[in-house]
Order: structure tokens, then C-alpha cells, then sequence
């Protein structure tokens, strides 16, 4: 008989109890705008990139939940803390009320929502729904007649502790409970692969990036967000480049070649699509230092210290 794991970041159905399982043991750890799991180092600003970082711990599937609770603050004895003489306050005038209530902000719109599936589109077996709390998976030949999307249409609200989406008001506390909030829209169809469509698609000129390095190691980004997996592509294509092929879930196009400052091991090198930005982890191949990412850059004269500077 078939059972689920509860591990986080697993989820899979399984039969043998002797499978492995690749697992957060930790629990997930929001602070001052970084999510992440307390088991690993990994942090990140968004939520569709918390829930893309990779489990650190290698297991067994379980049915049993056995992530530790976050750790509360302590307990402060209020019989132990000194007496704090009382201190009489001036009186604060009272300044008159203006007449009219101050006008509540109202909240953002939700952000639209994705097109729908392209019947000529052949949907792989196993497919997930692309919309948020949905999670309903596309079996091999199943009829898509009377299909019902329950999700939530907006992004996900982080604040003072209380979790949520911005398309409902209902708020929790427990982030396993923000995971099992069922969505507030029913839809016709789920969303499984897209229309497809390039029609309209805004080409983008340039993409903002940064990097920084180590020794051996080159990490770039390139700052574009909602970069569609399926129907983007990067290649290494030599030594010296990188071609790059990207489109977005909100229709935006950016394709370029682009030459590298210094020769890679293209064999070493590797990237990795989040929901705001394309990482490239790029393995120097000559171990010299890098003024700037690409070779059509103008350089600063900025000398570039990497590592850990030796004592003199």
C-alpha cells in the first residue's frame, strides 16, 4: 500500500519504507524579510525561491512529522526583575481631531493570473498545477472534463508573524498551517503547462546582474524574474560563453550571447532558475581574478581581492 512522506521538502509517495528520502529536518525560519530552514544556510528573499531550495539531509520517508517546533523566546520571571519606581507623566495636550477619518489604504489588486492550458499542448503525466495551493497532479490519460481549481490567485503576505495571501483575508500563525490553506477561487481547469503563446512578448534589451568571487569560483546573477523553466534555455556553449534564451510567466523575452571576462570549465559550471533572478555558479578555469563578468564591459582599473587576504 502506497503512503505519503510528511517529510518537508519531500512529499513523495512511496511503498518502500527502506527508499531514501531527501528532507529539511529543520523547521522553515522567517526573519526581517529572509525565509529558509533553520537545518541549512540557504536564505532567500521570495517565496516561490524558499520553496525551490534543495532539502540538505539524506533519510528515510516517514508518516510521522517529526520536524521540531520553532523555538519560543524565553520566559522572562517578572518576580526576579527589580522594582521600577513610579514616575508621574506631564500632562500632553490634547491637539484638535480633524473632522474627517483618515482614509484606510486599500489593498493591492492581486496579480493576474496565467493563461490557460493550450489544448494542443500534450500535458506530461505527473504535471503539477502551476496555481498557488492547488497541488492537484495530471494522471496519464485522464479525462480533463469537469476539472475544478481551487488556489489562490495573489502572493503570499509574511508579516509580524502572521502568514497569508493577499487575495483573502484569513491569517495564520504555523507555517505548516499557511501550506494547508485552501484556496478562495475555483477556477474551470487547472493550469498545468501554459498556452504556450509568444504573441506580444516584450523583448528585453538588458537584464541587470551583479557578481562575486572566490578563488575558483564565479557566482553571478542576472535580476529577471518569473523565468519559465519549460521554455527557457542556457547553454555554455564554449569556454568563453554563455548563451542565453529566456522567457517569463509574464510574457518577456531577453536573448543574448554573452562573453565572459575569462575561460570557464564548462563542466564545473552550472546554473539554477529562482523566482527573481538566473544564479550561475561558474568554475574558473585559470583561477585569475575577475574585474568584470562579461568581456564587453568596461573595467574600472578596481583591483578584485578574492579569498581571505594573508597577514603581512
Amino acid at each position: 500500500m502506497s503512503k505519503k512522506c510528511v517529510h518537508k521538502g519531500c512529499g513523495k509517495t512511496y511503498e518502500d519504507d527502506e527508499e531514501d528520502c531527501v528532507y529539511h529536518p529543520g523547521p522553515p525560519e522567517f526573519h526581517e524579510g529572509q525565509k529558509g530552514w533553520k537545518c541549512c544556510k540557504p536564505r532567500v528573499l521570495t517565496f516561490d525561491e524558499f520553496l525551490e531550495i534543495p532539502p540538505c539531509t539524506t533519510g528515510k520517508h516517514s508518516t510521522v512529522d517529526d520536524t521540531p517546533a520553532p523555538e519560543k523566546p524565553p520566559e522572562v520571571d517578572i518576580k526576579q526583575t527589580l522594582p521600577i519606581e513610579p514616575t508621574i507623566a506631564a500632562p500632553v495636550p490634547r491637539l484638535p481631531q480633524p473632522a474627517s477619518a483618515t482614509p484606510r489604504a486599500t489593498p493591492s489588486p492581486a496579480p493576474p493570473e496565467d493563461e490557460d492550458d493550450d489544448p494542443a499542448i500534450p500535458v506530461p503525466a505527473g504535471a503539477t498545477c502551476k496555481r498557488k495551493a492547488c497541488g492537484a497532479t495530471y494522471a496519464a490519460g485522464a479525462s480533463r472534463e469537469g476539472e475544478q481549481c481551487v488556489h489562490h490567485p495573489g502572493f503570499p503576505i509574511f508579516h509580524e508573524g502572521s502568514k497569508g495571501y493577499s487575495c483573502c483575508k484569513k491569517r495564520v500563525l504555523e507555517f505548516d498551517e499557511f501550506m494547508k490553506m485552501p484556496g478562495c477561487t475555483t477556477k474551470d481547469r487547472h493550469l498545468f503547462v501554459g498556452s504556450g503563446k509568444k504573441q506580444g512578448e516584450e523583448t528585453l534589451q538588458t537584464v541587470r546582474h551583479d557578481f562575486y568571487q572566490t578563488p575558483s569560483t564565479v557566482i553571478a546573477s542576472l535580476y529577471l524574474k518569473k523565468i519559465n523553466k519549460d521554455t527557457s534555455k542556457v547553454t555554455f556553449t564554449d569556454s568563453t560563453t554563455i548563451d542565453l534564451d529566456l522567457h517569463t510567466l509574464d510574457n518577456k523575452s531577453y536573448r543574448t550571447s554573452m562573453p565572459l571576462f575569462a575561460p570557464i570549465d564548462t563542466e564545473k559550471s552550472k546554473f539554477k532558475i529562482m523566482g527573481t533572478k538566473l544564479e550561475f555558479e561558474l568554475a574558473k578555469a585559470d583561477g585569475q581574478g575577475w574585474p568584470v563578468l562579461r568581456a564587453d564591459e568596461r573595467q574600472t582599473g578596481e583591483i578584485i581581492q578574492t579569498g581571505r587576504a594573508g597577514r603581512v
